[in-house]
Protein backbone atom coordinates (compact mmCIF):
# COMPACT_ATOMS: atom_id res chain seq x y z
CA UNK A 1 0.00 0.00 0.00
CA UNK A 2 1.48 3.27 -0.93
CA UNK A 3 1.91 6.01 1.72
CA UNK A 4 -0.30 9.65 0.88
CA UNK A 5 2.00 12.48 1.75
CA UNK A 6 1.92 15.96 1.67
CA UNK A 7 4.58 18.61 0.76
CA UNK A 8 5.15 21.11 4.20
CA UNK A 9 6.40 24.23 4.88
CA UNK A 10 7.85 25.45 7.55
CA UNK A 11 6.06 28.19 9.50
CA UNK A 12 7.65 28.50 12.63
CA UNK A 13 10.67 27.72 14.82
CA UNK A 14 11.53 27.81 18.65
CA UNK A 15 14.28 27.57 20.47
CA UNK A 16 13.63 26.16 24.35
CA UNK A 17 14.78 26.21 27.41
CA UNK A 18 16.56 22.69 27.18
CA UNK A 19 18.25 22.85 23.72
CA UNK A 20 15.08 21.37 22.16
CA UNK A 21 14.16 23.35 18.85
CA UNK A 22 10.70 23.17 17.64
CA UNK A 23 10.06 23.07 13.92
CA UNK A 24 6.33 23.52 12.75
CA UNK A 25 5.73 22.62 9.12
CA UNK A 26 2.19 23.05 7.92
CA UNK A 27 0.39 22.73 4.67
CA UNK A 28 0.20 25.70 2.03
CA UNK A 29 -3.53 26.58 3.46
CA UNK A 30 -2.37 26.17 7.15
CA UNK A 31 -4.89 24.01 7.87
CA UNK A 32 -2.93 21.20 9.06
CA UNK A 33 0.75 20.75 10.27
CA UNK A 34 3.31 18.87 11.67
CA UNK A 35 5.23 19.68 14.85
CA UNK A 36 8.97 18.40 15.14
CA UNK A 37 11.50 18.71 17.88
CA UNK A 38 15.54 17.96 17.68
CA UNK A 39 17.98 18.94 19.53
CA UNK A 40 20.35 21.96 18.64
CA UNK A 41 22.93 19.94 18.09
CA UNK A 42 21.22 17.52 15.94
CA UNK A 43 20.94 20.60 14.08
CA UNK A 44 24.12 21.74 14.05
CA UNK A 45 25.86 18.26 13.20
CA UNK A 46 22.94 16.45 11.32
CA UNK A 47 20.74 17.20 8.05
CA UNK A 48 19.85 20.69 7.50
CA UNK A 49 16.68 21.98 8.39
CA UNK A 50 14.55 22.40 4.75
CA UNK A 51 12.15 24.75 3.31
CA UNK A 52 9.28 21.87 3.08
CA UNK A 53 9.14 18.48 3.86
CA UNK A 54 6.60 15.44 2.95
CA UNK A 55 4.88 14.57 5.52
CA UNK A 56 2.40 11.04 5.65
CA UNK A 57 -1.12 12.55 5.86
CA UNK A 58 -1.65 10.74 8.80
CA UNK A 59 0.75 12.53 10.96
CA UNK A 60 -1.15 15.73 10.24
CA UNK A 61 -3.03 17.71 12.76
CA UNK A 62 -5.30 19.95 12.27
CA UNK A 63 -5.08 23.60 13.18
CA UNK A 64 -7.99 24.34 15.51
CA UNK A 65 -7.51 28.16 15.45
CA UNK A 66 -8.30 30.11 12.47
CA UNK A 67 -6.14 33.25 13.45
CA UNK A 68 -2.86 30.49 13.13
CA UNK A 69 -4.55 28.72 9.82
CA UNK A 70 -3.96 32.29 8.54
CA UNK A 71 -0.57 32.73 9.81
CA UNK A 72 0.84 29.88 8.98
CA UNK A 73 -0.83 29.74 5.29
CA UNK A 74 0.74 33.39 5.51
CA UNK A 75 4.36 32.21 6.31
CA UNK A 76 3.66 29.42 3.89
CA UNK A 77 3.46 32.08 0.79
CA UNK A 78 6.47 33.91 2.65
CA UNK A 79 8.71 30.89 2.65
CA UNK A 80 8.04 29.54 -0.92
CA UNK A 81 8.56 32.94 -2.37
CA UNK A 82 11.62 33.16 -1.45
CA UNK A 83 13.13 29.26 -0.54
CA UNK A 84 12.82 26.12 -2.97
CA UNK A 85 11.67 23.08 -1.38
CA UNK A 86 14.87 21.32 -0.35
CA UNK A 87 16.68 24.58 0.60
CA UNK A 88 18.19 24.65 3.48
CA UNK A 89 16.83 27.61 5.78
Amino acid sequence: MTESTVRCWLVEREFGTRNIVTLVYATPDGSRYQQRERSSTALRTGSAVTAAVSVPEEDLEPVEDEQTRERYAAEVDRVTDQYEPDEPI
